[in-house]
């Protein structure tokens, strides 16, 4: 019974939100993680490495390592499995929020994938759209990197990547996830370091469930 007495403590609760590196809020609303910055709110899914119970813990943020930033013109939150950090994650899940209005979410997803080959090699990376595009759905973008071109502290590793695009009134933002392990051979999904089917299930997940808007007064 402990189990589906949480879900309803959790279920039931008020928005919650704490202040974490100035100029950003952390917090939980239902079930969903709840980032406040540069005058937005996002609405998250939760890190899916955690248990289906951690998940659901009201103290979410002491089952995660993660740092958040802000200045004037931005925002972000980052998110790794406990023990790793920026230096050494293998998985990183972040948010980042930027007010530049008249930024179109074509735009912001021909920088992304600009950033990632600046980074990939040429002959091991690959982009795809989870759905097709339209006039009222923006696919979330799967990103694939079988081979850093870092000779130095990422040589002989790759990562593969999702990304979901918002855009307000007032900003555009970014929500993504990073899988990062040896180098790999993009064409071969038993290669990757995430399987195909957490891959998948987390493209969708964050399709579905992230909500980025401005806070009104």
């Amino acid at each position: 019974m402990r189990i589906p007495t949480l879900v309803l403590a959790v279920a039931l609760a008020a928005p919650t939100v704490a202040e974490e590196a100035p100029g950003t809020r952390l917090g939980r609303a239902g079930v969903d993680l709840v980032f406040e910055t540069v005058g937005h709110r996002f609405t998250l899914p939760t890190p899916d490495w955690l248990t289906p119970a951690e998940r659901l813990s009201p103290d979410l943020a002491a089952l995660v390592e993660h740092t958040s930033y802000a200045d004037a013109g931005q925002g972000f939150v980052e998110f790794f499995p406990l023990g790793q950090s920026i230096d050494t994650w293998s998985t990183t899940y972040a948010a980042r929020a930027t007010l530049l209005p008249d930024r179109s979410l074509d735009d912001y997803r021909r920088a992304t994938m600009a950033g990632y080959r600046q980074i990939c090699a040429d002959d091991a990376i690959g982009f795809f759209n989870f759905g097709v595009e339209t006039e009222s759905f923006f696919p979330a973008l799967g990103m694939v990197c079988g081979a850093y071109r870092d000779t130095g502290r990422l040589a002989g590793q790759g990562e593969v990547m999702v990304a979901v695009f918002r855009k307000s009134a007032k900003g555009i933002a970014m929500v993504y996830q990073e899988w990062k392990g040896p180098a790999f051979d993009p064409s071969d999904l038993a290669t990757w370091p995430v399987d195909s089917a957490t891959f998948e299930a987390r493209a969708a997940e964050l399709q579905a469930g992230v909500r980025f808007e401005q806070i009104v007064p």
